[in-house]
């Protein structure tokens, strides 16, 4: 698996983003999606990564500075039929360590509160996130989860 800086050229990115975007609609209420759409990740506050093996693309995350010492996970996304391979945790584990070479002293994320985000929900509690209140812009949400980690 090969993970990289991605721009967001690559039509299976936006294939991608596009099934983030409709399964995020289908779980959550339309006030509760907080992924971003192809023209917010290209935001000069996000940097973006893909994970690949050969042609495939395993999945797809990104960073969102929110100050110099606080980061946001955005984006997190591993393709349905790719699920349970561990591209997703090595996102995550790419995310730290950008995080930390960047030298930020937190990192925090909002993911679902409902039953198809457990997934996620583990995948971050392992990795040391802990539940937290809203942060950034985000308001508190009965259909978020707030976590966040120090660095």
């Amino acid at each position: 698996m090969q993970i990289r800086p991605d721009d967001l050229s690559d039509p299976a990115i936006h294939a991608l983003l596009d099934e983030h975007l409709r399964s995020m609609h289908a779980q959550s209420p339309a006030g509760s999606v907080h992924a971003l759409d192809l023209e917010r990740l290209r935001d000069p506050s996000i940097s973006f990564w893909s994970a690949w093996d050969g042609s495939t693309l395993l999945g797809c995350a990104a960073l969102r500075e929110l100050d110099r010492q606080h980061a946001e996970i955005k984006s997190m996304r591993t393709p349905a039929a790719r699920r349970r391979q561990g591209a997703g945790k090595a996102l995550l584990t790419y995310l730290i360590g950008e995080a930390r070479r960047r030298q930020y002293r937190r990192l925090s994320l909002e993911t679902g509160a409902q039953d198809a985000f457990a997934p996620a929900r583990t995948l971050y509690a392992n990795a040391g996130f802990v539940a937290c209140g809203p942060f950034g812009d985000y308001q508190l949400d009965p259909n978020s989860v707030f976590m966040t980690r120090t660095l």
